[in-house]
């Protein structure tokens, strides 16, 4: 199941999400927790999905076959963490991509709010701005403040946390993750240039793994694996 915005110009939300579970070898059950207007380069408007559509969505999605795993990214106001909290299946593993800002600008998924969706997520996957702001906390630039925001993440709730490097320097993007048993790093070459929908794309890549059986650290080093795949062999913007 991947649930969050749709996106006309195809950059990210629930089309990148589509796209990356197909490369991964998934079906997807999609639901839409807002209309957006963007481009590449600006977000336009965003029309939330109300609160009883959105149930019903859910419902829907869960029924035969059911979904092996959750990825949710945008979510567009407290009254739909709300519904999620409530009609989330228990037992199903879920993967947070806490999307608070487009990569073309706005802002997509309240922060306060989220926070108390974080502790049912099997793993939480910020960026290094998503992660400072959801701890509370300056940018990390170092391995200890890394690790300090890693822990206060871990303490709202989730069961992991991975922080992705790609707003980090050098030429190495490291991805890290953190859980109560270890922290766990993955690297890939810093390959030149951006593309919209990374963050989408290696939650749901993410998501795919878990579905498929894997344990966690193995669907995040398949997922990386998977991303930077897609970078290298896509015209970068």
């Amino acid at each position: 199941m991947i649930i969050g915005g749709s996106d006309p110009s195809g950059g990210a939300g629930l089309t990148r999400d589509a796209a990356m579970a197909a490369q991964m070898g998934c079906a997807t059950k999609p639901v839409v927790t807002a209309v957006t207007v963007q481009t590449g380069k600006a977000v336009q408007a965003i029309n939330p999905v109300e609160a009883h559509l959105l149930r019903a969505q859910l419902l829907a999605a869960r029924a035969a076959p059911p979904p092996l795993a959750i990825k949710i990214g945008m979510v567009a106001s407290a009254q739909q963490i709300d519904v999620l909290l409530a009609d989330l299946p228990a037992a199903i593993p879920i993967v947070l991509d806490p999307v608070l800002r487009a990569s073309s600008g706005g802002v997509l998924s309240p922060q306060e709010a989220l926070r108390p969706l974080v502790s049912r997520a099997t793993i939480l996957t910020p960026n290094l701005p998503e992660s400072a702001a959801l701890s509370d906390r300056s940018l990390a630039v170092t391995d200890e403040e890394l690790q300090q925001q890693g822990d206060a993440l871990l303490a709202l709730g989730a069961k992991a946390v991975l922080i992705k490097g790609g707003h980090g320097g050098g030429q190495t993007c490291t991805d890290t993750l953190f859980s109560a048993e270890a922290s766990v790093q993955f690297d890939a070459p810093r390959l030149p240039g951006s593309r919209r929908g990374t963050g989408c794309s290696l939650a749901t890549a993410i998501a795919c793994g878990l579905a498929q059986g894997q344990d966690l650290q193995s669907a995040c080093q398949a997922a990386k694996t998977a991303v930077t795949s897609w970078l290298a062999s896509s015209e970068l913007v």
